[in-house]
């Protein structure tokens, strides 16, 4: 099952892929939604190779994940692959400057079941494909107004 869309962000492309770039900020807010979040990679700077393991509850139980960055090209592109028990997930940022202080970004998700249960569950997310694709494209589009916020805060300073 794929989701995907677009946003239009009041900032210039190296700002932007700057603040997607801010992985300490989203392990952070994993944790206070209850997530474990531990990086296990040795790089000292953001590129292709780093990786995380997350523990977080879903549905009545707790599940392991574990995410690595497989594409890492700034300020242009950047795509993390996901997987746990029966589950894997691409999910891919890609940047494009509209003008000097406007960029666009595409932001797609893939999810893949590997098992037999996973794939039931699959499947009945497509019965709510329409709700949940208005939820991602809303989540999408908050987080891209929050990125201009940032980005103008960083200006007046």
């Amino acid at each position: 099952m794929k989701f995907s869309t677009k946003e239009d962000i009041e900032a210039p492309i190296e700002a932007v892929f700057a603040m997607l770039c801010d992985f300490e900020s989203f392990e952070r807010s994993a944790m206070r939604r209850g997530a474990e979040v531990q990086r296990v990679d040795s790089l000292h700077t953001p590129g292709v190779g780093m990786t995380w393991k997350a523990v977080f509850p879903l549905r009545g139980k707790k599940r392991e994940m574990t995410v690595e960055m497989v594409t890492f090209d700034r300020p242009d592109e950047m795509a993390l692959d996901s997987i746990s028990a029966g589950m894997a997930a691409q999910m891919s940022f890609e940047l494009m400057a509209l003008s000097r202080n406007r960029t666009r970004i595409l932001v797609a998700l893939e999810v893949k079941p590997l098992t037999l249960s996973a794939r039931l569950w699959v499947q009945s997310l497509k019965l709510a494909k329409t709700n949940l694709t208005k939820k991602y494209k809303q989540r999408v589009a908050e987080y891209a107004r929050s990125m201009e916020e940032r980005h103008a805060r960083r200006l007046q300073a």
